[in-house]
């Protein structure tokens, strides 16, 4: 769990830290992701584990998807966060049975999903409350 919430929090504070456009955070989660599988795949490879805590870039992943659409501004970042945690750690369905693809894939799945829940419950949220 401590390696996932660092990998959350360091991509937290890139995107609070980069200036990123709509576009330019777009180009790196896409870029993140693409090259965050590609990665995984071999460090599973070569450290011998199914997605072992080293690898954290999936994390990075699925925390830039939670706020993609939103201004990142220190409350979406520590809202998206925190419900990126959680749904992270508790893996709702279908991240759990998405962690039996084998390679990078396997690896960064389950978080994209994650990344995927929360960024629904931020927008929920944003609509139902008028949250800025």
């Amino acid at each position: 769990m401590a390696p996932g919430t660092v990998g959350s929090a360091l991509a937290a504070l890139i995107i609070w830290a980069v200036p990123f456009s709509r576009v330019g955070l777009a180009l790196f989660f896409v870029g993140i992701t693409l090259g965050g599988t590609w990665a995984a795949h071999r460090a599973e490879r070569v450290l011998g584990a199914k997605d072992p805590g080293a690898i954290v870039i999936d994390e990075v992943a699925g925390m830039a998807l939670t706020v993609l659409p939103f201004a990142p501004t220190p409350a979406v970042l520590a809202v998206g966060f925190l419900l990126f945690r959680i749904f992270d750690i508790f893996k709702p369905f279908p991240a759990r049975a998405s962690q039996r693809v084998i390679g990078g894939i396997g690896v960064m799945v389950d978080d994209l999903i994650a990344g995927l829940y929360a960024l629904a419950v931020i927008a929920i949220a944003r609509a139902v409350f008028a949250w800025p």
